[in-house]
């Protein structure tokens, strides 16, 4: 084989290869930065994912261990529930139990339940979303595979300290303005016309 085939081969071979490549971008809390392609398991450092594109992903909060830091990078989890929601409460625990990290959006007024249907395609909750894939209504077996092909471990490895963020409206209500302004005082009447006996116009 000749020599410009052997490196058409190589480069072919290389170009293969590449998509199987990762590389992270690791800054130390020194901030000192680091390039490396092998996942990083420091745990006090940010990471990013960088793509073959140049795109980057943060991989998640830097204290989870690596394998809950990459599943939930790729595919973020968020429960959609309604208050006083026994199912809602199960859906939580499964989660918790498991050590999914996960965000919780309250679904309260008819805003919320217009948008829960727009983003799941039914008004049901508890609802699932693993990364695109949307879950409606509670099933263990079906949550638990999806959270299964997602990545994340079957049994907890969440720390723990670790505390799901605040439960918020799945809807953003507009910020409250302040008083409003008191209504003018209308003005006062003009005095009715003295009559003294002179000519009215």
């Amino acid at each position: 084989m000749s020599r410009p085939h052997r490196i058409a081969l190589v480069a072919a071979l290389l170009a293969a290869a590449a998509p199987a490549w990762a590389l992270y971008k690791v800054i130390g809390p020194d901030g000192s930065v680091t390039y490396t392609d092998r996942p990083p398991a420091a745990s006090n450092a940010r990471i990013t994912s960088i793509g073959r594109n140049g795109e980057s992903t943060p991989l998640g909060d830097a204290s989870l261990p690596l394998e809950l830091r990459q599943a939930s990078a790729r595919f973020p989890v968020q429960l959609y529930t309604a208050p006083d929601c026994a199912p809602c409460d199960a859906a939580r625990t499964l989660l918790q139990q498991r050590g999914v990290p996960y965000r919780e959006r309250r679904v309260g007024g008819d805003d919320d339940t217009l948008a829960l249907e727009r983003l799941t395609g039914a008004r049901t909750v508890p609802a699932l979303t693993i990364g695109q894939q949307v879950l409606r209504g509670l099933s263990p077996a079906d949550w638990n595979s999806y959270l299964d092909a997602a990545g994340y471990p079957r049994e907890s490895k969440l720390p723990r300290s670790w505390q799901p963020p605040a439960v918020t409206p799945l809807v953003e209500s507009a910020p409250a303005r302040g008083p409003a302004a008191p209504a003018p005082e209308p003005a006062p009447a003009p005095p009715p016309p003295v009559d003294e006996g002179g000519l009215r116009f």
